[in-house]
This record gives structure tokens, C-alpha cells and sequence, in this order.
């Protein structure tokens, strides 16, 4: 540490400097230097400081200048070296895919999720009350019209058949001999050998034979119709289900299905469409069929083509949609009740529309938009206005010109004025 003590010029005051130093940092301390004050007399007293710098010093601070002036040439050069190589390096191009806009007869469609139905199902119940002896079919067969499904044992209808039928017989007779004394007592009483009480006797009685024979009649046909019942036929052509009751078991009048069959050619497929559709749809089924098509969701499959055959007479209120029902020959039998299926409803053909992949279609703040590569294979931002989507392809209104460049992959990495370039998809 270095001590100087300087004189100053007022009146005999000493101002004390204490220069301390600490490794390459120097501190100059002053005691009583540039102090003012007056005395007794009102006079001033201001006290002035003058000393010399020491050798130290003035080292120091050339040192410290030669330092300061190195660090700012070395920025001066960096800054002129980083510049020349950002001069150097040029944005590469962004590598997308790309695909035109191109005219074409766009199909005007409505999809949606339907529901495969029987064109017919049955259940089939017994209509009588007996034992099931005879099933005439295993689950699942295919079954025509008219085949004979169960057997129910008709041996007490058999009996009852017969027993109507000697009741027939019987009250036939007597209803006989009572119109053979009817005509008798007729004479009689003609010649007063009989009362006409006598004979209105004979008349009511041969009369109410004749009722009882007509009952008798009644009885033997539905003697006969129960007995018919003891043989269940299937009444359409389709399929049967799972057997529900089995041989052996008594089964009761109308209690329960016995089997369920299910006609499924042809076959319905059913879905719904929103209300505001429905006046097109009228429209365009006005004058012709209009061809629905059913595909399978995740099969590579051809797909089905049938006809929408019903409308339905209301809207439903709780969804707003409206029912509709389309019918497939299913030939080949693709389709089953209960599935669910993607259908297309075909309601007309729009021309010379402009068309370009949906996966070039994007989505912002101010709407649905495209970058279109310019001919410098740039690209440029441009809003579109999409009035449907037919399958991978949107129809553009407004925004595109056919023929013009869209970006279809690699939209992420672009802005407005972005240099691009064209790779093959692979």
C-alpha cells in the first residue's frame, strides 16, 4: 500500500490521499480534500487539491486502454465475419409434393351409416297346444316357401276330427227324418186329422236340426283347420335362425317364437340423411331411381349398388333427420341384417368442376386456404372456398384455376414467398 500526503493552498490544511492497491485494481482514498467552511469572521475557505499521479498510475491506465482497444477491433472483426457469412448461406428449397387442379364430372352425393334389415322377417309361432315331435330343419338352413318347419303330434286332433264328423252324421239323420214328419203332418193337417199345433211342432223341429247339422258342419271344418296346425310351414323363402324350442318340448297356443326366419334376397339397407336434404332428394327421385351405393368399412371389396325405393312420411323430431331405405338384390349374399355399412346416395352429376386433392385443403384463422407454386416455385397463400368433398377430392369454387400447382404435402414448413421444391411421392 502507498501513502502520499499533499499540501493545499488555503491556510496551513493538509489534505491526506491514501492510494491503496489491490492485485491490478487501484484505490485512491482523500481525506480533507476540497473541505469548505467559514470562520468567526464571515470569510471563505476553500482548500485545492494539487498532486502529481504517481508511475503506477499512469502504467495502468495505458494498460487498460491497450486492452479496450484490442476487444473492440476483435468485435469489429467477428461482426464483419459473421455478416459476410450469413451473405454466404441461402435458405435451401422446402422439399413437397404437389398435384393440379384439374376439370372434371363431379357425382353430387350424400353419405352416411346404414343398416342392413330383412326385406321380410318372420316369427314363427304355434298356433295350437301339443307336444313338438318333429323338427324339419337344422338352424341356420336356407328355406322356400311352403317347407314344412315342426310337427306337432296330431293325434288328438285327429280324434277330434272324427268325433265332429260322427256328430255330422249323426244329427244329418235326424234332421232328415224330422223333414220326412214335417211333410206328413203337412197332409195331416191339410185333411184336420192333426192339430196345426201338431204340426208347427214338427216344422220347429226339423228346423232346429238343421241348425245343429250346420254347427256340426262348423265344427268338423275347424276340427279339420286345428289338425292343419299341427303342421307348421314356412310362409316366405329366406333363412332360419337360432331354434328357440326343441323336439320333445310341449309348447303352448301362441306363448312363445318358436324360430325366427330372416329374407335376405333381396335385402334392405336403411339410413338417415339430414331434413335439409330431403327437398333434393325429391327432386332428383322425381324421375328416376336414385342409385345408392353400400361399401364395407375397412374392406378393399366391391362395392354394392342398389336403388332407393322408400322415403319415409315424416321427419324424426329428435334427430331432424329423415328416414330413407334402400333396396339390394344381394346375389350374392354380402350383405346381412344387422351390419353396418357406408352408403353413398348418388343424387346427381355436377360438370366441369374444378377439382383438387382434399389433402391440400387447409384450415386458419381466416378460413380454408392453398399454397399454390408459383412459376418462380414459389408458393403463395391463397384462400379457397370448398363447396363439397367427393372421396380424397374437394371441389373448389373459388381460388384455383385449373391447372394451377397446390401443395399437397409439406405445408408445415411453408410461408408466403417460401422457395419449394417438387419431390415424387413415393
Amino acid at each position: 500500500m502507498m501513502r502520499m500526503g499533499l499540501m493545499t493552498q488555503g491556510r496551513g490544511d493538509t489534505a491526506k490521499i491514501m492510494i491503496r492497491r489491490c492485485g491490478d485494481t487501484e484505490k485512491i482514498m482523500t481525506r480533507g480534500c476540497g473541505d469548505t467552511g467559514t470562520r468567526g469572521n464571515g470569510k471563505t475557505r476553500q482548500s485545492q487539491v494539487c498532486f502529481a499521479a504517481s508511475p503506477c498510475l499512469r502504467v495502468s491506465a495505458s494498460l487498460f486502454s491497450s486492452v479496450i482497444c484490442f476487444f473492440t477491433i476483435l468485435f469489429f472483426l467477428v461482426s464483419c465475419s459473421s455478416g459476410a457469412k450469413g451473405k454466404q448461406m441461402m435458405p435451401k428449397p422446402v422439399p413437397v409434393l404437389a398435384a393440379a387442379a384439374v376439370l372434371k364430372d363431379v357425382p353430387v352425393q350424400l353419405t352416411a351409416i346404414g343398416n342392413v334389415e330383412a326385406y321380410s322377417t318372420v316369427e314363427v309361432n304355434s298356433r295350437i297346444g301339443g307336444q313338438l315331435v318333429l323338427v324339419h330343419f337344422k338352424e341356420g338352413q336356407d328355406v322356400n316357401k311352403g317347407d314344412i318347419l315342426f310337427t306337432i303330434d296330431p293325434r288328438p286332433f285327429e280324434a277330434a276330427l272324427k268325433q265332429a264328423e260322427a256328430n255330422l252324421v249323426r244329427d244329418t239323420a235326424q234332421l232328415n227324418n224330422a223333414r220326412q214328419q214335417e211333410q206328413r203332418y203337412q197332409e195331416l193337417v191339410k185333411k184336420g186329422y192333426v192339430s196345426q199345433a201338431d204340426y208347427d211342432q214338427m216344422r220347429t223341429n226339423a228346423d232346429a236340426l238343421e241348425a245343429t247339422v250346420k254347427a256340426d258342419k262348423a265344427a268338423v271344418e275347424n276340427a279339420r283347420l286345428q289338425l292343419t296346425y299341427c303342421f307348421i310351414y314356412s310362409p316366405i323363402t329366406g333363412r332360419t335362425g337360432n331354434l328357440l324350442v326343441h323336439q320333445g318340448n310341449i309348447i303352448k297356443e301362441n306363448d312363445k317364437t318358436i324360430v325366427t326366419i330372416n329374407q335376405v334376397q333381396p335385402i334392405y339397407v336403411s339410413f338417415n340423411v339430414p331434413e335439409q336434404r330431403l327437398a333434393e332428394i325429391k327432386k332428383y327421385s322425381a324421375g328416376e331411381r336414385l342409385k345408392v351405393i353400400a361399401s364395407f368399412p375397412q374392406s378393399d371389396g366391391i362395392p354394392l349398388q342398389g336403388e332407393l325405393t322408400f322415403i319415409d312420411n315424416s321427419v324424426d323430431r329428435t334427430t331432424g333427420t329423415i328416414r330413407l331405405k334402400a333396396t339390394f338384390a344381394n346375389s350374392d349374399r354380402r350383405l346381412w341384417p344387422g351390419q353396418f355399412v357406408n352408403v353413398t346416395l348418388n343424387l346427381t352429376t355436377r360438370p366441369n368442376a374444378i377439382v383438387a386433392p382434399s389433402q391440400a385443403i387447409q384450415t386458419g384463422q381466416q378460413g380454408q386456404y392453398v399454397f399454390v407454386i408459383r412459376s418462380d416455385a414459389t408458393v403463395e397463400m391463397r384462400p379457397v372456398a370448398v363447396s363439397m368433398t367427393v372421396g380424397s377430392e374437394s371441389v373448389i369454387d373459388k381460388g384455383v384455376a385449373p391447372g394451377e400447382q397446390v401443395v399437397t404435402d409439406g405445408q408445415l414448413r411453408l410461408i408466403p414467398g417460401a422457395k419449394v421444391e417438387i419431390k415424387v411421392a413415393q
